[in-house]
């Protein structure tokens, strides 16, 4: 029997995890039967089985491969010098991950898929192992960018880096929530937004609970 290179059986990896990609994208995780995934990657269930044992293999392996994309794709925009203020960052890394996982004309495709992942971490111990293994590590990058930040004086020096980290996270998972569910929402508009709140500048006088705020 002639050996299969290596070379072949990544192509049918991909082929099937590709397939995989589509149905989820269009059905979900739970609606998506093997049925599905057999007739969308082409191939036979001996072939599919071969790699995977099960549809909750395919999950896992869809979603290790989506969050293992955002930390290459971070990692590559994080690094530049001088480091990248969010909105630019934000902007660099989607266009990266929409063009590695295929979407580049989808806004809503790269959303829906991340907020499937997050959501299969809460019956899915598999897919909860990777995605906190992965937000450990896309966590340690964001604080080196904030140390970066506040090596140039962009950020006060006794600012909590991991707890701004978090909030920077949390507020690009919010926008993949809310382009997920509703739509609407231009990347390049949330770059705008994220640009006027790293530009804005709030007066000492005018903080909650300064002296001068107190005063009738």
């Amino acid at each position: 029997m002639a050996r299969v290179s290596q070379e072949h059986l990544d192509a049918r990896r991909r082929q099937i995890l590709d397939g995989a990609r589509r149905c989820f994208a269009g059905n979900g995780f739970h609606a998506t039967s093997m049925q599905d995934v057999l007739r969308e990657s082409g191939l036979s269930a001996g072939a599919v089985y071969r790699y995977f044992r099960s549809k909750e293999e395919i999950v896992a392996a869809v979603a290790e491969e989506t969050l293992k994309s955002v930390r290459e794709s971070y990692a590559m925009v994080a690094a530049a010098d001088p480091p990248p203020t969010p909105d630019e960052l934000f902007g660099a890394v989607l266009g990266r991950l929409r063009e590695m996982l295929g979407d580049p004309d989808d806004q809503r495709a790269l959303p829906q898929m991340l907020v499937q992942v997050w959501g299969e971490t809460l019956r899915n111990p598999e897919v909860a192992k990777v995605l906190a293994e992965g937000y450990r590590g896309l966590l340690a990058e964001w604080v080196r960018l904030v140390e970066a930040y506040q090596e140039r004086g962009w950020v006060a020096r006794d600012a909590d880096v991991e707890h701004l980290a978090r909030t920077l996270i949390a507020t690009v998972q919010g926008y993949f929530v809310q382009q997920a569910l509703f739509g609407g929402m231009e990347p390049a508009a949330f770059q705008q937004g994220l640009r006027a709140l790293v530009d804005m500048h709030v007066p000492a006088a005018d903080r909650p609970g300064s002296a001068q705020g107190r005063r009738p």
